[in-house]
Formats: structure tokens, sequence, C-alpha cells
């Protein structure tokens, strides 16, 4: 294998389109090789020399593909990867990595099976100011935490006519939002003791869950994993709670929407967060002491550059099957919560 990696990406849906095409052609060692997608035009106004099919076996058994990216709808995840896995490809997986904790094990199966590499795509770990909190938390600003609160909300009061808002397997915000607040918890504060969940429908004619609101249980710290659909005032990213101080965050990372604008990955300021947090220290005389802390750059594109590491350089995964499958338990877990009406053990 050449250290430059032939990619057939899968899907050309908004995820494929926005983030996985510009992310891999602008990263070093990477060739988008093939679309598979059913409208070659779309694909070719912005790739025009890339190659379209629309089977994906067809690009499965291409001896040319190292490696496969799937961004089609969730419930094609897991059939889709031990497909490409049983054909020699490695494989990443836009999130949710599949739709339960079996179907991940049975991905990862095959992935051994093969001896080819699985990873599910979690770009947020690369957000400015995800990389922001956890530096704070690995250098004892705030003290020891207490709280950690994480919100990705919305205003999107009416119900789109899509996959993803549809009464459908792997639907609705749990499965869409959840993984990426998910994965962050269990990066910054490992195993919970136990998870309590509660996803509802809160818009007129919605299909699929479109709000959650998710504690994870450690002996001291309570994660609140929130995300709606009914926010206008929707700015508050991280509140974030220890005995020394507190760190607050408005305002998303600015990498998607550069992406959806036409941005591409590298350009000036990328990665740059426009909005400053606030730190807040307590003082020795009991008041607080309140000031502006830029966040670290972020770039998406450190997936793939260590993806490209762990295929061609033995190097670790970004994202590792381990922490795929603790992922998909926590999902699991809040549907399972919010069924029962109950808080349900993480072992």
């Amino acid at each position: 294998m050449s250290t430059a990696l032939n990619v057939a990406l899968l899907g050309y849906g908004f995820v494929g389109k926005v983030f996985h095409a510009p992310l891999l052609s602008r990263t070093p060692g990477w060739i988008l090789h093939t679309v598979v997608s059913r409208d070659a035009g779309k694909v070719h106004a912005d790739l025009p020399h890339a190659r379209v099919v629309a089977d994906p076996a067809e690009a499965f058994a291409d001896p040319a593909i190292d490696v496969v990216v799937i961004a089609t709808p969730n419930d094609t995840h897991a059939p889709l990867a031990i497909a490409a896995l049983a054909q020699g490809k490695h494989v990443v997986v836009d999130k949710p990595f599949t739709l339960s904790l079996a179907e991940a094990e049975r991905v990862i199966a095959q992935a051994r099976a093969s001896d080819r590499l699985v990873s599910v795509f979690q770009n947020r770990r690369w957000d400015a100011d995800f990389l922001t909190v956890r530096q704070l938390l690995a250098d004892g600003v705030l003290g020891e935490v207490a709280e950690f609160h994480s919100h990705f909300d919305r205003h999107r009061p009416q119900v789109a006519q899509r996959w993803r808002e549809s009464d459908v397997p792997g639907a609705g915000l749990w499965y869409d939002l959840g993984p990426h607040l998910a994965d962050q918890a269990l990066q910054l504060f490992g195993t919970p003791l136990a998870v309590q969940a509660d996803l509802a429908k809160q818009r007129h004619g919605a299909r699929a869950p479109d709000y959650f609101h998710v504690q994870l249980r450690y002996p001291r710290v309570r994660v609140h994993l929130h995300a709606g659909s009914l926010v206008p005032g929707n700015g508050l990213r991280y509140a974030v709670h220890g005995d020394r101080g507190s760190y607050l965050k408005h305002g998303l990372d600015a990498q998607e929407d550069r992406l959806r604008a036409g941005g591409l990955p590298g350009d000036a300021g990328w990665g740059t967060d426009p909005r400053p947090g606030e730190l807040i220290l307590a003082g020795e005389d009991g008041m607080p002491i309140a000031q502006a802390i830029d966040s670290l750059p972020g770039d998406y594109r450190h997936y793939y550059a260590a993806m490209r590491a762990a295929i061609v350089d033995g190097a670790t995964l970004p994202v590792s099957p381990e922490e795929a499958l603790a992922v998909m338990r926590l999902i699991e877990l809040g549907i399972r919560s919010t069924d029962e009406r109950r808080e349900i053990p993480y072992a």
C-alpha cells in the first residue's frame, strides 16, 4: 500500500458533501478516489475528477480502494461497514457508529476477522472549545470539578422532511447529537456509574425525539448533556464548575459554519473561535474574578491525519473500537432509561 490512501466516500448528502469530502481533500495523504452516489451530477459539480458509482459493492470490490468512509443514513452504517471490512477495506463510519451495541460488536468482530481498522468519526473532539475545556481540566485551573453542562441547542420549530427527523431507526437528536456529547463526556470523565435520561418529542408533529436531557452520575461529578429544538436563546455551549472556578462558553465551534459556507480546511483563520469563553476564578476575598479566555485552535483534519497514521504507520487510532462501544452503550442506556423512567447503572 502506498502512503497515499485511496478513499471511497459512501454518500454525498449533507455529511458527505460538507464534512468528509472537504476534510479528505485538504488532509495530506488522502485521495478522494470514488464517491458512491446516485446523483453523479451533484458530485461532479464539486469534484469533477472523482469517480462516481451508484453501488457500494462496486467500490468494495475495487482493489484500488484502501479505505471506505461511510456517510450514509444511520441504519445502513453496520451492514455497509461489515461488507466493506469483509472485502479487506479499512473503514471510517460517521457517527453514530451503529444503531445498537450489538451491531457495534458485530462490526468490530468483522474488523478483527479481516485484520482491518475501523473507527468512528468523532470530529468534535477537535472543536476549539472542547480542546480548551480539556486543557483547563488537565491543568486543574477549575479545581475539582463538580458539575459539567454540555449543550447543543437549536431553534428549529418546524419539523423538516428528512430521514433524521422521521420515524425510522436511528433518527432523532439523541442519535444525531448525543454521540458527540457522550463521547466528549467519556473523554473527560471516563465511565459513569449510572445514566438518567429524558428523551422527548416536543415539537408539534415531531416523529423522532427532538429533545434530550441526560445526566451521567459519577462519584462526585454530575455531567448534564442537553439538546433541544425549541431554544431561541441557544447560545450556551459549556458551563463547567469546580471548587476553584467556572468556565462558561457561548457559541459553537466555527468549523461547521465555515464548511457550510463553502470554506475549506486550512484557509486563513481556520479553527479560530471568534467568541472567547469566560473564566471565573474564586478570589481569596470571596469575590469572583472574571476574564475572557480565547479558545485553543480546532481542526477536524486532525482526525484524518491520525487515521492515516494508524493505517500506514501503526499509530494509535484517533477513535478506538472500545471508545465507539462505550458511546453506543451510553446511547442504548439513554433510550432504556427513558423507556423505564429510571436511572440505569452503566455496568
